[in-house]
């Protein structure tokens, strides 16, 4: 019995302990927490069960496309029922901020991420980071088949054996940043090379890896953790990420982030979490186990065995607040050129 009593006091103070840590109090009301997610519900779905767990905030989650948010926070303005915004991507994030939806996070959670990986006015923050890579399927080509840039997929040779998300918020980044290192009418171009070649089109990004496994394409544009997906179910599927060389826009490190949207009634809970998500637990949820692969972005921590270091990819040099200023007009250009409706 004696033993019994303490164990149970032991839970209760661990438990008081860890509340105590995501600035959370015992003997409160019970508090929620309204959460707008562009990532994807399967992946993210854990990483809420254990906030909701570790705090005792009930989380609601209004999941869809990261530019489809961005575009609602807008629109509902103060009237929004949204504390945070956890989106897939920087540009939507910078669209969401410039729009006076997100308000600016205490310097304390900035100083946590590296100056690359969050807003310069200090109004969202990277949780985890990505690399944009070329999926291909290693049962037909070898590394030394595939182009060194982007730019070399307008080559006929690729005619229906492309694949890409192009709905996707991670593609409309990927766009925006080629606008901004090589200007409209270059981008334009491209997008009117890969369209002569008749590329499928896919909802989302793990269906693309998924086409290139089956060899129903070749090669797909992506995010980098999309294989390791794709891998967790089909450990012998002939796939590989080949990274562009140096300067890229097919080779943009971007950020999956979070900010917390102006004027909500919650911010003790929005920023707890934030802070959950920059800690040990939230940042190794991203880039270890079977399916996760994102980039850490907390000191300290180190991606999953077999990524090239985030220090060695070497995207375009460009700001990824710029993306957000891009974010509309990208929208407009694939619109234009047949790549959206």
């Amino acid at each position: 019995m004696r033993r019994t009593l303490v164990v149970v006091v032991l839970l209760c103070v661990g438990a008081a302990l860890a509340a105590s840590a995501w600035g959370t109090t015992g003997g409160q009301e019970a508090r929620s927490l309204t959460i707008y997610s562009g990532r994807e519900q399967e992946l993210v779905e854990p990483l809420f069960e254990r906030f909701e767990k570790t705090t005792g905030i009930d989380v609601k989650v209004r999941y869809g496309g990261s530019t489809e948010l961005a575009a609602t926070l807008a629109e509902e303005g103060g009237n929004s029922p949204a504390d945070v915004f956890f989106a897939q991507d920087a540009g939507t994030l910078g669209a969401a901020a410039k729009a006076g939806r997100l308000e600016r996070l205490p310097a304390a959670l900035l100083r946590k991420v590296p100056a690359r990986f969050r807003d310069t006015g200090g109004r969202w923050l990277g949780t985890s980071g990505r690399a944009r890579v070329v999926v291909y399927n290693t049962d037909v080509l070898k590394p030394a088949d595939l182009p060194r840039t982007i730019f070399g997929f307008v080559d006929p040779r690729w005619k229906g054996k492309i694949g890409l998300a192009p709905t996707n918020a991670s593609f409309h980044a990927f766009v925006s940043a080629m606008r901004l290192t090589v200007g409209d009418p270059r981008t334009r171009a491209w997008l009117r090379g890969i369209k002569a070649n008749d590329p499928k089109f896919y909802e989302k990004n793990t269906p693309v890896v998924e086409a290139v496994a089956s060899r129903e394409i070749e090669v797909g544009f992506v995010n980098h953790y999309y294989l390791y997906l794709v891998k967790a179910e089909r450990p012998k599927a002939p796939i590989a990420n080949f990274f562009p060389r140096r300067g890229d826009p097919g080779a943009l490190v971007n950020a999956a982030g979070v900010g917390v949207v102006t004027g909500n009634d919650r911010r003790a809970e929005a920023l707890s979490f934030v802070r959950f998500l920059l800690s040990p637990w939230g940042q190794r949820f991203y880039s270890s186990g079977a399916e996760e692969a994102e980039y850490p972005l907390v000191a300290g921590f180190k991606p999953r065995k077999g990524l090239p270091p985030l220090a060695q990819i070497h995207g375009p040099a460009i700001s990824l607040g710029q993306l957000g200023t891009k974010l509309e007009s990208t929208l407009k250009m694939l619109s234009e050129e047949g790549y959206t409706s």
